[in-house]
């Protein structure tokens, strides 16, 4: 075997009382993709944070291509060899594609007179995308009027660029529907195949076990298994996860469509700019629609139109008495909530507290006249939540910035189920969270359909759709290629072929 590209060896790290990781050590080789799984807070992105420079470890040592290795910042260690790919947003907005690639070298595009050569720079960033698979992006578009998905691509491309022996990815393809997947693992294999190294961080376990020669398992800040290829057993390395078998179903057990006759929520001929062209679409009471399609399909739309976020250029959107969702503020006053992908931006006050970011949708619950607040209640109404929902926190004033991915989620699940929500627009709903949460965000819309409550869940993940929707609608270029009956014969094959 090769000598290790990387070693950590006993490393330690504490946030104030809270112990991230217990002693760790690991060995990466080169052309090898090492995965890293475990629930959140369980130390991965932690230990991979410490590696590209984000932050520095407690105690322990690292090694990188046989020297020690204690870079400087995220920026040093990617001249150096290390480049990491953050989990959330890494691109800055209100400033072009080729800004943000280029964004500490602006010197090489200056002129004798100190002008920035624009032409060059975008030119150049336009070629940055082309080599990773992206040919409709182009340097001098603006960030803001990028999606999600085109955004992450963007940050994708900027690491990629510098060539770094070892290439981290946090959670990166969370925010990729199938297109974005298929480029980001071209990466990993041409990685591999020029004997680079790839530390992927994924809590998808099947695709996990598809693309990584290797799997660490971590638990509690502690390494507790790692996998080699042959040995990979989904049972097996959910049991090391979570230290026990997964109780229960994961996704729903029947498999009968099941609703009400009301009509909950009614889309007619909706139509807005090139992303949906006359959808329609009725969702019941008690009954999980589910809408999958590649990136740009429209579905992202589609939620944030049918909560009041976007105006349509035609049609409507109506609930069961009538009224017309035109607004956000239409929409929760008629008790539709929204959980947009994009959670850290969209869905929540990072900076606010659990208790600011819970109780602002819930005014109606516990302040008088939806003015005066009464804080006794007000405590009572966000401690139901925390407790409902197992957020793990250190009370309702931590902020919601210091959360793991899963319980940020929570989080703003637990703002609009407090609130008495009857319709749940749900774009995502489990990006970025672990097996176990995911289970439990599965168990809690069983349960919410079950109460009669109506789910739109728009979702890139077809395993989710086919296990959780009483119906599917699968989008393609802004219509509705295809609907689908809940069915225990259903498989991504049939479905597949309506997205591409």
């Amino acid at each position: 075997m090769s000598e290790p590209i990387l070693t950590v060896a006993n490393m330690n790290k504490k946030f104030g009382s809270t112990v991230a990781l217990n002693d760790v050590s690991l060995t990466v080789y080169p052309g090898e993709i090492r995965g890293l799984i475990g629930e959140n807070g369980s130390g991965k992105s932690t230990v991979t944070s410490i590696v590209a420079g984000m932050q520095e470890c407690d105690s322990g040592a690292m090694t990188f291509q046989g020297q020690s290795w204690k870079p400087l910042s995220m920026i040093d260690a990617l001249h150096k060899g290390i480049g990491m790919i953050v989990q959330e947003s890494g691109t800055i907005p209100g400033i072009t594609v080729a800004e943000n690639i280029f964004l500490a070298e602006s010197e090489k595009y200056k002129n004798k007179f100190g002008l920035i050569n624009r032409k060059k720079m975008n030119a150049d960033a336009t070629r940055v995308m082309k080599n990773i698979g992206v040919n409709d992006v182009t340097g001098e578009m603006l960030m803001q009027k990028l999606d999600f998905q085109t955004r992450k691509l963007v940050e994708i491309a900027k690491v990629v660029m510098k060539e770094p022996q070892i290439l981290v990815i946090d959670e990166t393809s969370t925010a990729l529907s199938h297109d974005g997947r298929e480029i980001l693992y071209d990466i990993m294999n041409r990685f591999r195949k020029e004997n680079k190294s790839v530390i992927f961080i994924s809590h998808d376990l099947d695709e996990i076990m598809e693309v990584c020669d290797t799997l660490t398992v971590l638990r509690d800040g502690k390494i507790i298994r790692t996998f080699e290829k042959a040995e990979f057993e989904a049972g097996a390395i959910r049991a090391s996860m979570i230290g026990r078998e997964l109780q229960g179903d994961y996704y729903r057990s029947d498999f009968q469509a099941s609703s009400q006759p009301e009509v909950a929520l009614d889309v007619r001929n909706l139509v807005y700019e090139d992303r949906l062209k006359g959808i329609s679409f009725q969702v019941h009471k008690g009954e999980i629609v589910g809408i999958g399609g590649l990136a740009h399909c429209g579905m992202h739309s589609l939620g944030k139109v049918c909560f009041g976020a976007l105006k349509p250029e035609e049609g409507s959107v109506t609930v069961e008495d009538g009224t017309i969702i035109d607004s956000p503020a239409i929409a929760m006053k008629k008790r539709v909530g929204y959980v947009s992908k994009d959670r850290d931006v969209e869905s929540l006050c990072l900076n606010a507290s659990i208790e600011d970011n819970i109780s602002i949708a819930g005014m109606s619950e516990f302040a008088i006249n939806n003015f005066l607040i009464l804080k006794n209640r007000e405590k009572k109404y966000v401690n139901h939540q925390i407790e409902e929902l197992s957020i793990k926190c250190a009370g309702r004033d931590q902020s919601v910035s210091q959360l793991s991915g899963g319980n940020k989620q929570k989080v703003v699940f637990g703002k609009w189920i407090g609130c008495g929500s009857e319709i749940l627009i749900l774009d995502c709903p489990t990006r970025g969270v672990d097996i176990g949460v995911k289970q439990a965000m599965y168990q809690l819309m069983v349960r919410l359909k079950n109460e009669g409550k109506s789910i739109l869940m728009i979702s890139e993940e077809l395993p989710e759709l086919i296990g959780m929707s009483d119906r599917i609608l699968i989008m393609k270029n802004g219509e509705v290629s295809a609907e689908f009956e809940r069915s225990e014969t259903l498989s991504d094959a049939q479905i597949i072929e309506y997205m591409i």
